[in-house]
């Protein structure tokens, strides 16, 4: 994987209500949920929206990340901008739910970086180009990594069907 630079890092307990405000909610569409990411850092959110932000970044947070409620919006705004959550643990419901939709998450326990910073993934590791630290990750199973490589539940689940017909001769 290429490196990918921190653009936003987060403490522990970052809610989905932080990520994706409730006030928000009624809009629902992927296409649409994007503009609302991190509403309440005003600064972030413009950067996002104005494309200052590459896709592909990187977030770094803490412990919980994605804690509070089952809103799948604050992972949809997060995959509509292509970026990487390396965080130190997530929630239960946020990892689902990242799962469900394709985002790119790795689990890594003793993460240490700060924006600005390169990291990459490899094998297991984060390697933070910038300080030439590696930190080991937490794995998903491979089950739950192949829905996320394949964009998400939907497009896993339709490449399974699409693989099971049998072929026209």
């Amino acid at each position: 994987m290429s490196a990918r630079k921190v653009v936003l890092k987060v403490a522990d307990d970052v809610s989905t209500d932080i990520i994706y405000p409730g006030r928000f909610m009624a809009t629902v569409l992927p296409a649409e949920t994007p503009m609302f990411a991190f509403a309440d850092n005003p600064d972030f959110n413009k950067r996002l929206k104005s494309g200052e932000i590459p896709k592909g970044s990187a977030i770094v947070a803490g412990n919980n990340f994605g804690c509070g409620s089952s809103r799948e919006q604050a992972v949809s705004c997060l995959k509509g901008y292509d970026l990487l959550i390396v965080a130190r643990n997530i929630s239960r419901i946020f990892l689902q739910s990242a799962i469900n939709l394709g985002l790119n998450i790795v689990i890594c326990p003793e993460i240490e970086a700060t924006e600005g910073d390169e990291l990459e993934v490899d094998g297991g590791k984060v390697y933070n180009r910038t300080t030439g630290k590696s930190f080991a990750t937490n794995p998903l199973p491979k089950a739950r990594q192949a829905i996320i490589d394949a964009g998400g539940l939907i497009p896993y689940t339709r490449k399974l069907v699409l693989a099971q017909r049998p072929s026209k001769k």
